[in-house]
């Protein structure tokens, strides 16, 4: 099964948007690409680069994709690192109204 590619496009295009390009050494929104799902990560320079030059990544929210009735699902992470469905949003064909409710996070589960 394969996402649809435009939709990738449009969540990669606001995940690279999200952070301002002056902070973007320090840290940046990515999207890791799934074949069911798209992870909405973030990642943040190394605090000690000299010992451990890895940038830690922490998703932040899941994206899913069901093909058989082409709807997108909202999923928030909770603290053990475990995905669960954001009930506020219903499944949608529109992933643009996710990433709506992910820039407005009123809940502040999302971005905290």
């Amino acid at each position: 099964m394969a996402l649809p590619e435009a939709e990738v496009a449009r969540v990669r295009d606001w995940c690279a948007g999200r952070v301002p390009e002056r902070v973007r050494d320090q840290v940046r929104i990515e999207c890791d690409v799934d074949p069911r799902h798209l992870t909405v990560v973030e990642c943040r320079a190394p605090w000690r680069p000299a010992e451990n030059p890895e940038w830690t990544r922490l998703p932040v929210a899941r994206l899913r994709y069901t093909q058989r009735t082409g709807t997108w699902t909202l999923y928030y992470r909770d603290r053990n690192l475990r995905f669960h469905r954001y009930d506020l949003t219903p499944p949608t064909p529109d992933v643009g109204k996710l990433l709506d409710e992910l820039d407005r996070d009123p809940t502040a589960i999302f971005w905290g």
